[in-house]
């Protein structure tokens, strides 16, 4: 699958998405866009979306989207908390359905 990391993701979750191509936002050159410009970007795109962006089920409408969205609610924002989720958030890709979303906490 294609797989897009938003910018509250950090960018060593990529090569631990194992099978996948995984991209981020900033190299996407859409660093600073706002979720639902975001979003509908994606869709055309990738398949999933990874962020930490906690709220964003709540303010973005997801029904009929062609990506499935994998949320992180680490306990805190360092890299190695993210990256001690990757073995989940890899298998919530890998099963992934377009517009489902997918909470990990941790």
């Amino acid at each position: 699958m294609r797989v897009l990391l938003d910018e509250s993701v950090p960018r060593q979750l990529a090569p631990l998405l194992r099978g996948h191509e995984v991209t981020t936002v900033q190299r996407q050159g859409w660093a600073g866009t706002r979720n639902g410009e975001l979003l509908r970007r994606a869709s055309q795109e990738f398949q999933v979306l990874v962020t930490g962006d906690q709220g964003f089920q709540f303010q973005q409408n997801l029904s009929g989207m062609s990506l499935g969205v994998v949320i992180i609610a680490a306990r805190d924002k360092r890299v190695e908390t993210v990256l001690g989720l990757a073995d989940r958030v890899l298998e919530a890709v890998n099963l992934m359905r377009p517009g489902q979303v997918v909470r990990i906490a941790g």
